[in-house]
């Protein structure tokens, strides 16, 4: 065994890609990955911020705010995802108002 350590993620195959980076405290960018080292720092260019909710900080709004070329730091990193493939679906679980 090397004393290399081995990533989980395989972040080679998103590389020039649209990505969708949720990051600690509720931040939530998208943009196309350029670049990422062993501690998952994140390069995203053309990277797009969604706008928080004032009243509730976890939420996002549909404002968007244009960032360019970002550095995202790999212990804010909370999820990576493709932007490729993935579509918002309503919640199943949500009960409605009369039940």
């Amino acid at each position: 065994m090397s004393g290399r350590k081995e990533t989980v993620l395989d972040l080679a195959k998103f590389v020039d890609k649209g990505v969708q980076v949720k990051l600690s405290g509720g931040r939530q960018v998208t943009g196309t990955l350029k670049g990422y080292d062993q501690l998952l720092n994140l390069v995203l260019d053309e990277a797009v911020e969604f706008i928080r909710d004032s009243d509730d900080p976890l939420k996002t709004t549909d404002q968007t705010r244009r960032l360019g070329l970002i550095v995202c730091r790999g212990t804010a990193v909370m999820l990576v995802s493709p932007t490729d493939g993935t579509d918002e679906i309503a919640n199943p679980f949500v009960q409605p108002d009369g039940a």
